[in-house]
């Protein structure tokens, strides 16, 4: 069994230009990225740099132009079945009720409806819905679509959680909590998460080891951190600690340039 739960090894991802079916354009480039199982890693880059397309990979919903994807030391082939992924857009039904959108993914894998019911009402509660399990998204606030969402995520017991910049819509006060629920449901079972994430003090606060993505286009990674803050966190406390300023600063000198060439790409596509 490899130490690594999952291993995106020399990735490089091509696409063909929409307007331009002869220019390619080149997204990631020769990127090696590893979590080790039980380990919290958070990528931090500029806008557009490639972060969700190395989480597609990683998810096996998108295969990449060259390299290897390893799960658990094992080629990955088609979708990660060990994976779950929590989107930064709400994958919710509407149509659904919140247990009834818990369960859906135990449904797919053939649970019993009643079964499926009961696991899908105890995440309910571990998230913080006891009692909300027959309200539509429509009835929920922001925050509360987000724990359904944590929970149908959850249900399945991933080995490995992949995120999408998931609390980035939330105001700051919900979004607090929300990173304090995951970790706490992170400690409990320690699976793999991979979180993609464009704020920095969220990456330091959350995580064993931050990775540095360069700006676009063949984005790669330029830095790697151990975050050596002790845990358990709240991730509002943590933020005042001297460790976690020095952490910043020398992230931020390494992520600031960065920042800028994407901030100045976006300026150049939207004139």
């Amino acid at each position: 069994m490899s130490d690594y739960a999952l291993e995106l090894l020399s990735i490089s991802c091509t696409f063909r230009s929409k307007n331009d079916p002869d220019q390619r354009y080149t997204a990631v480039a020769d990127t090696t990225l590893r979590v080790r199982a039980g380990e919290f890693v958070s990528v931090v880059g500029p806008t557009g740099c490639g972060k969700s397309t190395l989480l597609n990979v990683g998810a096996g919903l998108l295969e990449p132009s060259s390299g290897t994807v390893k799960v658990f030391g094992q080629a990955l082939q088609g979708v990660n079945a060990r994976a779950g992924y929590m989107f930064q857009t709400e994958a919710l039904m509407p149509w659904r009720s919140a247990v009834a959108n818990v369960m859906v993914g135990l449904q797919y894998r053939g649970v019993p409806d009643a079964e499926a019911r009961e696991q899908a009402e105890v995440w309910l509660s571990r998230v913080g819905l006891s009692g909300f399990g027959d309200r539509y998204p429509h009835q929920l606030s922001g925050g509360m679509r987000k724990r359904v969402a944590l929970a149908q995520t959850l249900v399945l017991d991933p080995d490995i959680i992949l995120m999408d910049e998931p609390f980035s819509a939330l105001d700051i006060q919900t979004r607090q909590l929300m990173e304090n629920e995951v970790l706490e449901l992170w400690s409990a079972k320690k699976k793999a998460v991979l979180f993609i994430t464009h704020d920095l003090d969220e990456a330091i606060a959350m995580s064993d080891r931050v990775v540095v993505l360069s700006a676009g286009p063949a984005t790669h990674p330029i830095g790697e951190f151990a975050i050596d803050l002790a845990r358990p966190r709240d991730v509002a406390e943590v933020r005042t600690q001297p460790r976690f300023v020095e952490l910043h600063t020398q992230i931020w000198e390494v992520l600031r340039d960065e920042v800028l060439k994407g901030y100045a790409q976006q300026l150049r596509k939207a004139a």
